[in-house]
């Protein structure tokens, strides 16, 4: 009885070593988060202090554009990120949506909502709206979403005034969703498919930035396109080829791959701009790693010529591995992940979630990656992934969470309007533009907590400063959540990778 009680008592230990998190409670508040972020008319919902708001979007221009997320802590809906976080959400369900349990279903609603908007925003032909909402006005007030008397302008591309990056992101997300929602009702799937085919079409056929369109309404702060569009064309055409299997799709993957510049500029949303080797990049505004990862399964498993897929693929996870010597990016003393630029939890989350996605197809396909001359295991992008999600999580130097409400210290005063703000519940009258300034510079915690959240996270140093005015530490944004939930379902599966 003794032997098996320290037995008992070896194993507890052990396993407390490696089963550090909560998964499945962190998966079900970073879907939760979602919620948080929706425009327009709520349906009945668990963040019960968010209300309606922005019920007239697009009544200016003759067309309902109420519905969609506001993209962080402000009031604007910029469509280019709001489509990334659909289609990474909806690779998140593909990939890992097995593992979800109860959690699918309210995964599938958030990327409804997201494909319920756009189908709204490319509703007529030869034009996709692209920004609801005057981002210099709306940041000059500190107002909730419910109040917002700041301009709600409409901005489009259209065929005279193209914006291919905008509306090929719109198309990828369209026919990602339509993957996933395909076994939960065939008939939008549809919908969705042959809207995606007809976005794309736009896209290719009328080439454009929107930079060129929007001038200083979107550069340098407000989601300004620095790598060019061609990615964004590519990573529509790879969705397509995977949802429809046209081999038209392919061939375009295929002709204009070797077309990507081998080095971009990526401008961030500080306006600040860094330069760097495209196979490296992942986000918002560079699809380049995204596209060599994802369409690597299919040359994996149909063992076709591995150049350029495969080759850039290795490549970038080579970048990555701290002990490789070619990486690109550095690690905080706590083990964070860093690359240039604000909002560091972008780049943590997003890049995590391809080490799990390319574990995963190399592990499938039985090889290993290769540094120079050393092998690496799928099952080390695994490790490497896990120690991301743990720091977020917890596991760091200030044994901090920086996601809203998992576990007991969590960032309290978060750059977001509406959870900074008094609930519409606390204070129905209404909160002028100027008003609400009060609120933002408070030393208080935020009223309203934003469950699930996950904020910009701490300096290289791994410091953190918890207050709102930090934007760049503390502002949650949907594009941080939404690769993250898929990492959530694989480690809620295997917990002791």
């Amino acid at each position: 009885m003794k032997m098996k009680m320290m037995m008992t008592t070896m194993m507890m230990t052990m396993f407390g070593r490696v089963i550090s998190q909560d998964y499945g409670d962190a998966l079900t508040k970073s879907i939760l988060f979602f919620e948080g972020q929706r425009s327009g008319k709520l349906p009945p919902q668990r963040m019960t202090w968010r209300k309606d708001s922005a019920l007239e979007d697009g009544n200016g221009s003759n067309v309902d554009l109420v519905g969609g997320y506001y993209d962080a802590g402000d009031n604007v809906k910029f469509n280019f990120p709001m489509a990334f976080t659909t289609t990474l959400l909806s690779w998140s369900v593909l990939e890992f949506g097995q593992f979800m349990g109860s959690d699918l279903q309210p995964a599938l609603d958030a990327i409804r909502w997201g494909t319920d908007y756009f189908l709204k925003a490319t509703s007529i032909p030869g034009t996709v709206f692209a920004i609801v909402g005057d981002p210099n006005g709306d940041h000059s007030c500190w107002q909730r979403p419910e109040d917002m008397d700041t301009p709600r302008t409409v901005y489009a591309v259209t065929t005279a005034n193209p914006g291919s990056e905008v509306s090929a992101e719109i198309a990828a997300a369209l026919a990602a969703s339509a993957i996933v929602l395909q076994a939960s009702d065939s008939q939008y799937s549809h919908e969705l498919l042959n809207r995606a085919e007809m976005v794309f079409q736009f896209a290719d056929t009328y080439r454009g930035s929107y930079n060129d369109v929007f001038g200083g309404v979107v550069c340098p702060y407000y989601y300004c396109d620095g790598s060019g569009y061609a990615d964004e064309l590519i990573w529509a055409a790879a969705w397509l080829y995977k949802a429809t299997n046209n081999q038209t799709y392919w061939d375009y993957v295929h002709n204009n791959i070797n077309n990507l510049p081998q080095n971009i500029k990526r401008i961030d949303t500080d306006g600040r701009a860094t330069e760097g080797g495209s196979f490296a990049e992942f986000g918002w505004d560079t699809k380049h790693a995204g596209i060599n990862i994802f369409v690597s399964k299919w040359v994996m498993d149909r063992q076709l010529n591995p150049s350029p897929f495969i080759h850039s693929a290795d490549r970038f996870i080579c970048s990555i591995l701290p002990e490789s010597p070619s990486k690109s990016v550095t690690y905080s003393s706590g083990g964070l992940l860093f690359k240039p630029g604000p909002c560091n939890m972008q780049h943590v989350t997003a890049l995590t979630f391809l080490l799990l996605v390319y574990s995963k197809y190399s592990n499938d396909s039985q090889r290993d990656i290769w540094c120079d001359n050393f092998a690496v295991s799928p099952s080390r992008l695994v490790q490497i992934a896990k120690t991301q999600v743990d720091y977020i999580l917890g596991k760091n130097p200030l044994s901090m969470s920086y996601m809203v409400g998992y576990g007991n210290n969590f960032p309290q005063r978060i750059h977001h309007r509406a959870s900074s703000l008094p609930s519409m519940e606390a204070q129905p009258a209404h909160i002028e533009c100027q008003e609400g300034s009060q609120y933002f510079h408070s030393q208080d915690p935020n009223p309203n907590l934003l469950v699930g959240a996950v904020v910009g996270g701490p300096a290289e140093d791994d410091s953190y400063e918890d207050f709102r005015v930090d934007v760049s530490q503390s502002e949650p944004i949907t594009y941080i959540n939404a690769p993250l939930v898929g990492a959530l379902a694989y480690f809620k599966e295997f917990p002791f990778s």
